[in-house]
């Protein structure tokens, strides 16, 4: 993982522990001050909310005990690896697209940062420059050139 990815990580974790939770703790409490809590619906869905944010705490911590951290410029840049910058062309369409392989807590679509588990990550891992990668989607199979490796 990059120390990008592990800074958003860190910055949810914190966000869950000193807003979200307390923010629920808040709630409970204010529920639970209305009376009778075997039939009030608000009392038991935080209650529920509370669980879901305490579960997440506890997988974000655990994931921040796993995580190692990658630098980008030590891998190789003849191949696509992680956090390889990736132009390739649809060979159906002649479309150019750019893509960045990045671990799944890292996947920002909006960017073009895709999943290395990812059907099209997973397809392209190992490949350089002029291989065609066919990958199998849901619409079929589609073939690409790989263009252009570069890191950031």
């Amino acid at each position: 993982m990059s120390k990008e990815g592990r800074q958003k990580i860190e910055a949810e974790l914190k966000s869950l522990k000193f807003n979200d939770r307390p923010e629920i703790v808040a709630e409970i409490k204010r529920t639970r001050e209305m009376g009778d809590l075997s039939e009030y619906a608000e009392y038991h869905a935080a209650k529920d909310k509370q669980k879901v944010i305490e579960g997440r705490i506890a997988e974000l911590q655990q994931k921040l005990l796993k995580i190692q951290i990658i630098d980008p410029s030590t891998l190789p840049s003849d191949k696509i690896y992680l956090y390889a910058k990736v132009l390739i062309k649809d060979l159906e369409d002649d479309e150019e697209i750019e893509y960045t392989i990045a671990p799944p807590e890292e996947v920002d679509l909006d960017n073009d940062v895709i999943s290395v588990q990812s059907p099209i990550g997973q397809a392209f891992l190992g490949k350089a420059v002029g291989d065609i990668v066919e990958v199998k989607v849901p619409a079929g199979i589609v073939k690409y050139e790989i263009m252009k490796i570069t890191r950031d």
